[in-house]
């Protein structure tokens, strides 16, 4: 899996490079069957119109062969932003993989059926 990673209004940090590294290789473990996969990662900063703090935003959004997940996040903390952003990911990824598995396994009944003469062929 392609990891590109966009910052606005961030500066990148070596202890937010190494926690998004760590956050995505889960993800990256889900999506390991699809070598061409890119997942891009928008850490931003919203706008500066709050009174007290920063607010931060953390986008993931993952396009593969038969996968297209998008995933956001705001929190006052960017390490925050960047978890929850992955646990909506990951509960959007096994959603989808859990309908692909349910519709071959039915595809593949129906198949069995028709060769069984249960099930008519229109």
């Amino acid at each position: 899996m392609n990891i590109r990673i966009k910052t606005s209004n961030v500066t990148m940090s070596p202890a937010v490079s190494e926690f998004v590294d760590k956050k995505l290789d889960k993800i990256s473990k889900l999506v390991q069957s699809d070598p061409s996969a890119i997942c891009d990662l928008e850490l931003a900063r919203t706008t500066a119109h709050h009174h007290k703090g920063d607010i931060f935003k953390a986008d993931i959004h993952i396009v593969g062969n038969g996968i297209d997940a998008y995933a956001t996040a705001q929190h006052e903390d960017i390490y925050m932003a960047i978890t929850d952003a992955k646990d909506e990911i990951l509960r959007e990824l096994k959603g989808t993989k859990g309908k692909r598995i349910s519709i071959v396994r039915r595809s593949g009944a129906r198949v069995k059926a028709m060769v069984k003469g249960i099930w008519p062929f229109s």
